[in-house]
C-alpha cells in the first residue's frame, strides 16, 4: 500500500510560474509513488490529487488548516516546501507531539540571504531589513529543527554552512526541472503562428519577468533589459527585445523602439508559443538581483532549444551549465550584454552545437518526471532510516 504524502507549499494558481512551479510539478510526479495530498496558497489548478487552499500567508491560517489536513488524510510523510509552510508543518508536528509522521523540509531559495544582498538596492532599506532578520531567524529554525532538507541546488547547502555555521546531517540538492510541453521538439511546425511575425525579420531575444510576491529580482532584469535594448536600438531591424509577464503601463522611462511588451500570457500554450518562436532567451540580472528564481526560466530556455544569454547572477543553482558549453555569459554592464547578444543575433548558427547539447542535458536529467523520481527516492530512504 503506498505511503500518504502530504505536501504543504504556497502553491498559488493564480501566479502559475516561478517558485510555484516546484511543489506543483513535482506534486504531479509524485502521485506515482504515493497517495498525494496538497495543501497551498491556492490550489485551483491542482487537478492530479485531493487539494485543500488556504487563501492567507498568515502563519496561523497555515497550522489551522494544516491540523485539520492531518486529521483527515492522516498522511505518513509531511513535505513542506519554503519557509512559511516548514514553519506551519514543525510547530503542528511538536505540539501534538506525534512521531509517526515524517517531516522532509524543501528549501527553493535561501531568503535570507536574498534579503540581505538587495539592502543596498531597494527603495525601502529598512522594510527589507527587518524582512531579513524575521526571515533568518525563521529558516534557522527549520535547518537547526534536525529534520531531512531537500535544497533546489548546489548554491543552498553551501550557505547554509556560511550563515549558520551548521551542516544538517540529512540535506540532499534536487533542482527544478522542465515541463513535456517544453521537451516536445515540435517547434516551428506551423509558420503561421509564429507571435513575432509582425516584428520579423528581426531576431527575437525574449525576456521572461512577470511580477513576484515580495522580490524585486525581475523588476531589476526589466530594468536592465531597457539599457541593453538602447544600446542595441540602431539595430532595431535586426534585433528586437520582447518582455513576457508584465506590460509598460508601470515604465515611466521614454522605452526604447526595439522594446515591446505583451504583459502577462494566461494560457499556457500562448506562453510555450512565445517561448519556442524566439531566437534567443536572456537572463538579464545584476549581481544584486539574487535570482533564485531565473533558474525556471533558464531551464524552459534551454528545453525549447534557445540559445541563452545570461550574467553570471541569471545561473544561480544551476552550476552544471557553463560558457561557451551550454550557453554564453556575459559582463554585469548592459553594455556588455548589448555586445554579446549583437554577436550571438548575427552568429546564431555558430552556436547550435551548444544549444542542442544543452537540450539533450535537460532531457535527460532535468525533467519534472525525473526530479520527482529523485526527491521520491530521499522521501522513500528517509522513512525506512527513520524506521530502524
Amino acid at each position: 500500500m503506498a505511503k500518504r504524502l502530504l505536501i504543504v507549499s504556497t502553491l498559488d494558481s493564480k501566479q502559475p510560474f516561478g517558485a510555484f512551479t516546484r511543489p506543483y510539478y513535482l506534486g504531479k510526479y509524485l502521485v506515482q509513488y504515493f497517495e498525494v495530498c496538497h495543501l497551498g496558497l491556492d490550489c485551483s489548478t491542482v487537478d492530479y490529487a485531493p487539494a485543500i487552499s488556504v487563501y492567507s500567508r498568515s502563519l496561523t491560517s497555515y497550522i489551522k488548516a494544516l491540523q485539520q489536513c492531518i486529521d483527515e488524510f492522516c498522511p505518513d510523510i509531511v513535505y513542506a516546501q519554503e519557509t512559511l509552510p516548514g514553519l506551519a508543518a514543525l510547530i503542528s508536528l511538536t505540539v501534538r507531539r506525534q512521531k509517526k509522521y515524517s517531516l522532509i523540509l524543501d528549501l527553493h531559495t535561501f531568503s535570507a540571504f536574498e534579503y540581505w544582498s538587495r539592502l543596498s538596492s531597494v527603495a525601502n532599506p529598512f522594510k527589507e531589513f527587518v524582512q531579513f532578520i524575521k526571515t533568518y531567524i525563521a529558516q534557522g529554525l527549520l535547518i537547526f529543527s534536525g529534520n531531512p532538507i531537500i535544497a533546489a541546488g548546489d548554491s543552498i547547502p553551501k550557505l547554509i554552512s556560511q550563515w549558520y555555521r551548521h551542516q544538517p546531517k540529512q540535506i540532499y540538492s534536487v533542482g527544478n526541472g522542465v515541463t513535456e510541453d517544453l521537451l516536445n521538439d515540435t517547434e516551428h511546425s506551423n509558420p503561421e503562428t509564429d507571435p513575432y511575425k509582425d516584428l520579423r525579420p528581426a531576431k527575437i531575444v525574449v525576456v521572461v519577468a512577470p511580477k513576484t510576491f515580495q522580490f524585486p529580482s525581475n523588476d531589476m532584469s526589466v530594468s536592465m533589459t531597457i539599457e541593453v535594448a538602447k544600446y542595441l536600438e540602431f539595430h532595431q531591424q535586426k534585433i528586437h527585445f520582447v518582455v513576457i509577464g508584465r506590460d509598460s503601463n508601470n515604465i515611466e522611462e521614454l522605452l526604447p523602439s526595439n522594446m515591446t511588451f505583451i504583459g502577462f500570457l494566461p494560457e499556457r500554450k500562448d506562453f510555450v508559443s512565445h517561448i519556442k518562436y524566439a531566437d534567443i532567451g536572456l537572463l538579464p540580472f545584476p549581481k544584486q538581483a539574487v535570482a533564485g528564481g531565473a533558474r525556471n526560466k533558464a531551464l524552459d530556455y534551454f528545453a525549447c532549444k534557445k540559445l541563452v544569454i545570461s550574467t553570471p547572477e541569471g545561473l544561480r543553482g544551476l552550476e552544471e551549465f557553463h560558457h561557451q558549453e551550454h550557453l554564453l555569459i556575459s559582463g554585469y554592464s548592459a553594455q556588455e550584454m548589448a555586445n554579446t547578444v549583437l554577436e550571438a543575433a548575427f552568429n546564431l548558427n555558430k552556436y547550435y552545437p551548444l544549444v542542442e547539447a544543452t537540450y539533450s542535458l535537460i532531457r535527460d536529467k532535468y525533467s519534472w518526471n525525473a526530479r520527482a523520481q529523485n526527491v521520491a527516492e530521499i522521501l522513500t530512504q528517509t522513512v525506512k532510516k527513520e524506521l530502524l
